[in-house]
């Protein structure tokens, strides 16, 4: 038996639970998991994911996504999604110098808790290919400086386009044109070293320890055109006072920063994230 996962968002209204479960009982399915949430019943969005079970589903999976708009998505006016577990996505890894959050992916990856492929770690710089490349994965170093960076930037696009389905930013410290966006939307997956929407920007830890706040954290988010404003998927925080100094702010935000992100990343790869507008509708366990 396959692992199947589909998300729907729709207008509320009676009967869309109704119509989904029939479809996959006359398929034969079974369903193992099912999540929803509406913003309001009367008038309101709803939201679903489904986890079933059914055999041959990696090769019916074109057939069914067909069916499954004829026979029921049409007539609800969803917006959906219908994956096979066994499909890993494929993810490029983009990264500058920083190596915790890169280094988190690939352990979990070598484990076999990432169920994706990571077909390549890109880099504006070559310090990190040494720790790549030991865990099998194609490094490859793009200088992205000055007068080169629109051509490097759009080389690297052309070298992702069609080749991956997710793009992770876990720390590269360079603003992608509005290009990529287009070519990945809700696609690209960045990790911002702060408690967004605070302290956005550069060097937000100095920005915090000059507030003398009291949490810190890390902000995981899609990528929009608008800078450190894309729908948030996952945040979390840590206590800090006032013994500590920016440079210990830093190494407790970096520990949040892997976590976040590969969470997110998770989470993405699961199908658990549904994009309502600015914001996210995430069914975490």
């Amino acid at each position: 038996m396959d692992t199947g996962r589909l998300l729907i968002q729709c207008p509320d209204r009676t009967g869309i639970v109704a119509a989904v479960s029939g479809y996959f009982s006359r398929l034969g399915a079974n369903i193992t998991d099912l999540d929803q949430h509406s913003t309001d019943p009367r008038a309101g969005r709803f939201f679903m994911r489904l986890e079933f079970e059914l055999a041959d589903l990696d090769q019916r999976i074109d057939d069914l996504r067909v069916e499954f708009e004829a026979e029921v998505a049409k007539g609800f006016g969803m917006t959906w999604q219908l994956n096979c577990a066994s499909q890993r996505p494929r993810i490029a890894i983009l990264v500058s110098q920083h190596e915790h959050a890169l280094m988190e992916l690939l352990w979990k990856h070598a484990r076999g808790e990432l169920p994706a492929e990571i077909v390549c770690v890109m880099s504006n710089h070559d310090v990190l290919r040494q720790q790549v490349e030991a865990f099998g994965i194609e490094f490859c170093a793009h200088d992205v400086s000055g007068e080169n960076k629109a051509k490097a930037q759009a080389e690297m696009l052309t070298q992702l386009q069609g080749s991956v389905d997710l793009v992770v930013l876990a720390r590269y410290m360079q603003i992608l044109p509005g290009d990529w966006v287009e070519a990945f939307p809700n696609r690209i997956i960045n990790i911002h070293h702060s408690f967004l929407p605070a302290f956005a920007g550069a060097d937000p830890y100095q920005q915090a320890f000059s507030k003398g706040v009291k949490l810190i954290g890390a902000t995981a988010h899609y990528v929009t055109e608008q800078l450190d404003e894309g729908p948030i998927i996952e945040q979390d925080t840590v206590r800090v006072t006032h013994r500590q100094s920016v440079a210990d702010m830093r190494t407790l935000g970096k520990n949040l920063e892997r976590q976040v992100l590969a969470r997110a990343v998770q989470w993405h790869l699961q199908d658990r994230v549904i994009v309502d507008g600015a914001k996210t509708i995430v069914f975490s366990r």
